[in-house]
């Protein structure tokens, strides 16, 4: 009979433990709990929520519910818990987070296919097949051994990432695609302002509300090479013409004059539907970020596929470091799962365990794996953290990830939905294949 480690026990061990589990797997649980917790963690019980009891939206035609669906078709063992425990949210699966945690612990210790070993792991022992499922707080001598293994400079400890918006939500009228002083492809978009606009989006930066950070992400160093682009501003009205809003090199098109400011986009993603806002790392609330970045020439009516964001996070640059079955590459018998590979987000992170269960039950069986396919969200977002990407950081689940319809439909919440069918029925059949 196989036998697996799975190290950490939140969303995406749990998941990846009990699929395994269920296939007959003998499946040792390794959670540092209670002997052992990081700032965040108050409760001994598993899949621990730290910060929202949210699990964002559950209508099949949003990304959230998307993902849902597949996790569905996947077999995911815990959505059914949390659909037990849900909380009047409207349109949203919430859920009561002791309840929640409570379930999904009592699920793990009734399987007996799974052994809990409540012990802290300081080292990575490769003799069988092993799923790191840390997190993204990773830390200490677990995380020394990680760097050690993936060559030192490949884990990242902050989390300072700029904003995404789709591609399709952009106003190319007011927008143009250059590089400064015509140098090589047009590889950026650019979004120029006149000197009225300038000054009213540098008084609207300066004075929104930034978000309080967690009391476990301590006390984060601003570098100048990530700082906050409301930092920035905040050093006076010129201070970001001269760095990421810098015009030189460039002709507006619509004016035959060089902008006043110039922010510029670029492409996230190789499909070309996800621009990021280069230079623009912010710790601004959710709300802060859609009011005043909308006010960036060609963003009004933009669409964010992630808000920026700067807080205490672990992650790998996977993008180098991981296959398309969130194997290490190089390794036989390590894979990494949850939001340490990069999926952001709770439902992210435990679908994630589910698809490197899957890639790990193919390896015990000698059969090769593939993931999933590219109109599914899961297979978009295994392909964005495996792709090459040199700002890599996190993604959560979003519709602009993925490729557009045959023929396009108008209505956005129409084709959503026929996005969506498209999605669930690709990964019906991979779910299919793939046991």
């Amino acid at each position: 009979m196989s036998k697996v480690r799975v190290l950490g026990a939140g969303l995406a061990g749990c998941e990846a433990a009990l699929w395994l589990a269920e296939k007959g797997v003998q499946v040792e649980l390794f959670e540092q709990k209670p002997a052992r917790k990081s700032p965040a963690h108050k409760s001994e019980n598993f899949a621990e929520l730290v910060c929202s009891n949210s699990l964002k939206a559950d209508r099949p035609d949003s990304a959230s519910g998307l993902l849902k669906a597949e996790m569905d078709l996947l077999g995911s063992h815990i959505l059914p818990v949390a659909r037990k425990v849900r909380v009047a949210a409207g349109g949203a699966l919430a859920v009561d987070r002791d309840a929640f945690s409570a379930g999904v612990t009592q699920l793990v210790e009734s399987q007996p296919n799974i052994t809990v070993v409540r012990k802290e792991v300081t080292e990575l022992d490769e003799s069988l097949p092993t799923l790191v499922a840390t997190g993204p707080l990773t830390d200490g001598a677990l995380a020394a051994a990680i760097a050690e293994v993936t060559g030192g400079d490949e884990l990242s400890f902050y989390d300072a990432a700029a904003p995404i918006v789709t591609a399709e939500s952009l106003d190319m009228s007011r927008i143009f695609a250059a590089s400064r002083y015509g140098r090589g492809e047009a590889d950026y978009l650019n979004c120029p302002f006149n000197k009225e606009e300038y000054e009213a989006f540098h008084a609207a930066l300066v004075t929104a509300e930034r978000a309080e950070l967690h009391e476990f992400d301590g006390n984060l160093t601003v570098y100048e090479g990530c700082m906050p682009i409301e930092v920035m501003a905040g050093r006076g009205a010129d201070t970001m013409r001269f760095g990421p809003l810098r015009p030189v090199g460039l002709v507006d098109p619509a004016t035959g004059h060089r902008p006043w400011a110039n922010v510029q986009l670029r492409r996230e993603n190789e499909a070309g539907t996800l621009y990021n806002i280069v230079g623009f790392q912010t710790n601004l609330k959710f709300g802060e970020q859609k009011r005043v970045f909308s006010m960036i020439p060609g963003l009004a009516n933009a669409e964010f596929a992630r808000y920026g964001v700067m807080h205490r996070n672990t992650f790998l640059n996977s993008p180098r470091l991981l296959d398309q079955g969130l194997r290490l590459k190089g390794h036989e018998n390590l894979w990494f799962a949850g939001q340490i590979t990069g999926f952001e987000g709770y439902m992210e992170s435990a679908a994630c365990g589910l698809l490197a269960a899957r890639s790990l039950w193919a390896a015990l069986n000698g059969r090769s794996y593939e993931a999933p396919p590219a109109d599914t969200m899961l297979g978009q977002l295994t392909r964005y953290i495996t792709s090459e990407n040199k700002n890599f950081q996190p993604m959560g689940a979003n519709m602009g990830l993925l490729p557009p319809l045959a023929e396009h439909i108008r209505d956005k919440r129409l084709r959503y939905a026929a996005i969506s069918q498209r999605a669930q029925a690709a990964m019906a059949l991979w779910a299919k294949e793939t046991e």
